[in-house]
């Protein structure tokens, strides 16, 4: 499972290829310089939001933060190979289902603890559409303007460019099942 250290490597990785300061990428995300240097030393645990919005801004998916570029995309992910990583501000795990970097779109499976979030603001600006199903315990969705909290079972699909956060409310670990696609390159 990749660490804080495994994530800030990538991190730097992506926005190295990319040709981008730390100072650059922090003004095309919103956030300080230091702290997107903290997270590439491992030494700060970002929200899913906020790695989501980094994704974004370097032209991944959070689903390449686990993708090693020298590694073959496999066709399978057994159970227990999941490539998975830890936020520790959002109280979250987020293990990927399809295979890392696979085109157009990608699955996730997401374990929010209780008082858990995906982020302090909605994450949101990004193209494509997301299907989620709450699989165990309660969510609380919030989709621009409309609140709704979810219980296993249920699902929505929305479009990605809209404010969306995810939240805990209940006393047990809560799993979401979500799966994105975006549009593909013309």
């Amino acid at each position: 499972m990749p660490n804080a250290a495994d994530v800030g490597a990538r991190l730097r990785e992506l926005r190295q290829r990319r040709r981008l300061s730390l100072r650059a990428l922090a003004a095309e995300v919103g956030f300080t310089p230091g702290f997107l240097s903290q997270v590439e030393l491992g030494q700060a645990s970002p929200s899913i939001a906020s790695l989501e919005r980094i994704a974004a801004a370097l032209g991944v998916t959070l689903g390449q933060f686990f993708q090693e570029p020298e590694r073959a995309t496999p066709a399978i992910v057994r159970a227990g190979e999941r490539p998975e990583l830890r936020s520790d501000w959002s109280q979250a795990r987020v293990a990927l289902l399809s295979p890392p970097g696979a085109a157009g779109g990608e699955a996730l499976l997401i374990t929010l603890e209780p008082g858990g979030r995906s982020g302090s603001r909605a994450a949101g600006g990004q193209p494509g559409e997301a299907f989620a199903l709450v699989q165990a315990g309660m969510l609380a969705f919030t989709l621009g303007e409309t609140e709704a909290v979810l219980a296993a079972g249920d699902a929505v699909t929305y479009r990605l460019e809209t404010p969306h956060r995810w939240a805990n409310p209940g006393d047990v670990p809560a799993t979401l099942l979500l799966v994105s696609w975006r549009p593909r390159p013309t």
